[in-house]
């Protein structure tokens, strides 16, 4: 990738974050967001899997198990992305963005909120076709969230979603 290139996807993430990040000013928009993406640190996706064991063990304990174990090695990969690639959040590195609530980690790419909402989705969807009308909205909003209280820049959460998705499909591959 030349520099040109990158320099022109940073510029679009600036501009980007900016114009998305002023949804935010709006009390029920910075309330509804904060509380998505409080909801997709974990919260919602533990009891999805929690509630879908108390409702079926028998029939749901693999595909739980299949989702824990790809929630893990999600885990494992976007920390890592993140420890080598350092990139600083947008509120970092511009003052006049408005911060809602404060990051779980330090660095911006990729985003780990985005990445584990595809990677549960699409797994639990997989197993489970009848909760996309939940799931997939969800992760739309949770994904949008990250840009709208000015955690990430989309390129982040684009690439938590390819991520995501990646992890999805080799984990299914995987499985057989």
């Amino acid at each position: 990738m030349t520099r040109a290139t990158i320099s022109r996807i940073v510029e679009w993430d600036r501009r980007w974050v900016k114009k998305v990040n002023q949804a935010n000013r709006r009390n029920d928009i910075r309330t509804l967001f904060s509380l998505i993406s409080r909801l997709g640190d974990g919260a919602f996706w533990y009891a999805l899997m929690i509630g879908l064991l108390l409702a079926d063990p028998q029939r749901t304990f693999w595909p739980v198990l299949h989702m824990a174990t790809a929630g893990l090695a999600a885990t494992l990969i976007y920390k890592t992305l993140k420890r080598c690639t350092s990139r600083p959040r947008p509120f970092h590195t511009d003052q006049q963005l408005l911060l809602s609530i404060a990051p779980l980690d330090r660095y911006s790419f990729p985003s780990g909120h985005t990445l584990h909402a595809v990677t549960f989705t699409l797994l639990a969807v997989f197993y489970f076709p009848m909760l996309a009308w939940l799931l997939i909205p969800f992760s739309i909003l949770v994904a949008l969230s990250r840009v709208v209280l000015g955690l990430h820049y989309p390129s982040d959460v684009i690439a938590g979603v390819v991520i995501g998705a990646a992890i999805a499909m080799a984990s299914l591959w995987i499985r057989g």
